[in-house]
């Protein structure tokens, strides 16, 4: 056991990050070298309750306390000392969403996350009047909503966030987010790295008629960039965080960020022309942007890096969880026959059969739409699998379809960027479940997309890593360094990793594919409509 890494953790020389992502809540501690010294989860799930896809608060603090005792326990283990002090945390959650709070600090109305597909009518009166798209995920947007529907909160909001820049909020006392996580909250100017002022009056003076005691600008959270100083850990947030009362408030923190933003920051591709991929529960692609697009486009977010640089997401609500589902159905099938197959077998001997099937799916059709699909107008959703008595159906047909159209709302986003605004992208880095079968993740994405792509060994560590890299960052930064030089000069360097480029014929049966995906659409409209 190496005494440098027992005195890096006694002396705090490490950074924690902590994210709360849709299906998990993860905790790493890494050391100076930006490696993982260790790490602890907690399994959770959001809720359906009165038409709103939520998670309570107490399901929040459960998760956040069980992954950092779990973290702390790893700490024990491999190396017999207790975890008293880090020299910087970071917290990071689901970008958008809702979370809404009255002057005593108390939750007006329960939290609404990016999954709701519920301001339809907010988000297309926002995007005329700012001449820029606002999703319905976004936070805005379920605040204009909640006006329209003369919700009785509204009068009562005194502040308005994330669920990142609520538990920062909780452990600092300081009302602040990340510029990444802002940017899906209220559109950013990119010249001034904050909310766009004149959109901001453009809003107060679209709900002046309505008389309510605040300005958009009161309620919102300040906006830091990646480096600044963020607060620090408080008495009482110190006991919220750690409930064995070890952890000694004053560590300093990082600007809360999303989900995205630390995705950019785990892959490296904070840089123009790079993009990531996160394909897991959800999917989206995330490309910095040279410059802005030509005009607003609905299926097209514009949201920013952690240090405010402009960048083009591509975000679809849909998919693994059907595909995942099916894979779960067979491994019930070999449970009935008698057969013990462990997940990861199962996974990978089903993946990589998808590569033997045809190129273009042998004609099947299948839409995993669990819930509502924005890219493609769906405000709810049903899973599909149709075919047609001539097309060729078996297993490896089978397999890839479901993986063919895990990516097709994506696609679709994707083609307006690539094909009509000619976005020039050297490459794109894959990360989430989607890859974790060696291969298979990345030669569907590269066929989906036509642009090579890249898995780092470091992918796996996911975006917990990503925020703990930020608060190195905060941390360990030298004047006027940019995140870009940082990542590539002191985290990234010499990492390896495996990249594939796309094959033709793969490309060709994905756009094929795709036709056959567009056209479908017609019998899941109908499914959603006649199938309660």
């Amino acid at each position: 056991m190496s005494h440098d890494v027992i005195n890096e953790i006694q002396n705090g020389r490490t950074t924690l990050g902590i994210e709360f992502g849709s299906t998990r809540i993860k905790a790493v501690l890494i050391g100076n070298n930006h490696i993982p010294l260790a790490s602890g989860s907690h399994d959770w799930k959001n809720s359906y309750s009165n038409q709103i896809w939520t998670y309570t608060l107490e399901d929040i603090w459960k998760g956040l306390q069980d992954s950092y005792r779990k973290m702390a326990s790893d700490v024990k283990q491999q190396y017999g000392i207790t975890l008293r002090t880090v020299g910087a945390i970071g917290f990071s959650g689901m970008m958008h969403g809702y979370m809404v709070f009255d002057e005593a600090g108390e939750l007006l109305t329960p939290f609404r996350t990016w999954r709701n597909n519920i301001t339809e009518q907010a988000s297309k009166v926002l995007s005329g009047l700012f001449h820029f798209h606002i999703p319905q995920r976004w936070s805005i947007a379920h605040l204009y909503q909640s006006i329209l529907n003369e919700e009785k909160h509204v009068a009562d909001i005194r502040f308005l966030t994330t669920l990142a820049g609520y538990i920062h909020w909780k452990l600092s006392g300081q009302k602040v987010i990340g510029v990444g996580e802002a940017s899906g909250v209220f559109p950013i100017h990119t010249h001034t790295k904050d909310y766009h002022s004149a959109m901001a009056e453009q809003f107060n003076k679209l709900i002046a008629s309505y008389k309510l005691p605040w300005k958009l600008e009161d309620i919102l959270p300040s906006v830091l960039v990646a480096g600044e100083i963020a607060g620090s850990l408080t008495e009482e947030g110190a006991k919220l965080l750690d409930v064995t009362g070890e952890l000694q408030a004053g560590i300093p923190l990082c600007p809360p960020e999303g989900d995205a933003g630390t995705g950019m920051v785990s892959t490296n591709s904070v840089a123009r022309r790079t993009g990531n991929v996160s394909a897991g529960t959800s999917v989206f692609a995330m490309v910095v942007l040279e410059k802005e697009l030509s005009k607003a486009y609905e299926e097209i977010d514009l949201v920013t890096t952690p240090s405010g640089n402009l960048v083009a997401m591509a975000h679809s609500n849909n998919c693994t969880s059907d595909l995942n589902e099916w894979v779960g159905l067979f491994g019930q099938f070999a449970k009935v026959m008698g057969m013990e197959v462990d997940a990861n077998k199962l996974f990978g001997t089903l993946y990589n059969l998808a590569l033997q099937g045809d190129p273009d799916c042998g004609g099947l059709l299948a839409y995993g739409y669990l819930s509502g699909e924005h890219m493609t107008h769906f405000e709810e959703g049903r899973p599909l699998f149709v075919r047609s008595s001539e097309s060729h159906f078996n297993l490896p047909n089978f397999m890839r379809v479901h993986l063919f159209t895990a990516l097709g709302a994506l696609k679709t986003g994707m083609d307006i960027l690539l094909k009509q605004e000619a976005v020039k992208l050297d490459e794109i880095l894959g990360h989430g479940g989607f890859f974790k079968t060696v291969g298979v993740g990345q030669k569907i994405m590269a066929a989906a997309l036509d642009v090579p792509v890249s898995v780092m060994e470091t992918a796996g560590e996911g975006g917990a890593w990503g925020i703990a890299l930020l608060a190195s960052f905060m941390l360990n930064r030298t004047d006027n360094e940019t995140l870009e030089e940082y990542l590539n000069n002191k985290v990234f360097s010499g990492k390896a990793g495996v990249t594939i480029q796309p094959e033709p014929k793969d490309v060709q049966g994905f756009e094929t594919f795709m036709q056959r995906y567009t056209r479908g659409l017609a019998i899941e409209r109908a499914a959603v409509e006649y199938l309660n």
